[in-house]
């Protein structure tokens, strides 16, 4: 039997940089914590803004934080489709040469040049949980969800480290096509 994660499904949401969070929400603005993650030391924040591309708006996509050194801004691939930008699927951070977008929250707008993917599916682990699931930082597996819609994901990127808990990401595409629940659990397939 293979190792075991709980899966966690991600829905549209950014991360912001300081002076994009300012723009957005007013000088000295800091985010407010509406809920912790399961990764150490982020949280999904109460505020929202939305997502304008050249078809469509996304209204009301939550912030996560804490603030990041750059804007980055995730979506499915259906939610791209439905505004209008073609995206790249991408490890978070991987930001050169993404489309841009324009956000807008309740003090301002911003404009970005870049930085909208559609986020690589990926398993976080701890260096310990690493070890026991016989993993290494940055390896590609392959997931395999059991039931009626049960399927297999190939590349999937393994994040691990000090600061990672056990947790597999997908985008709601991802999980709906596998009808996950909060239930669902994963197992790696090397």
């Amino acid at each position: 039997m293979g190792y075991k994660v709980q899966v966690s499904l991600s829905n549209k949401h950014l991360h912001l940089k300081a002076l994009d969070i300012e723009a957005l929400f007013g000088k000295g603005h800091e985010l407010t914590v509406f809920k912790a993650l399961a990764q150490p030391g982020q949280y999904a924040c109460e505020e929202k803004v939305d997502i304008a591309g050249p078809k469509g708006v996304l209204k009301g996509v939550r912030v996560l934080g804490p603030a990041r050194p750059e804007t980055q801004v995730e979506i499915s691939l259906t939610d791209a489709r439905s505004i209008g930008i073609k995206v790249p699927v991408r490890e978070s951070g991987k930001l050169a040469g993404s489309p841009g977008c324009k956000l807008i929250g309740p003090a301002g707008e911003v404009e970005l040049e870049y930085g909208v993917i559609a986020a690589l599916r990926h398993i976080h682990l701890s260096t310990a949980q690493a070890e026991e699931a016989g993993v290494k930082n940055k390896e590609i597996v392959s997931l395999k969800i059991e039931g009626e819609r049960g399927l297999i994901l190939n590349n999937v990127l393994v994040r691990c480290g000090d600061e990672h808990h056990k947790e597999v990401h997908l985008d709601t595409d991802e999980g709906n096509a596998a009808e996950c629940v909060p239930e669902t659990v994963a197992e790696i397939i090397k």
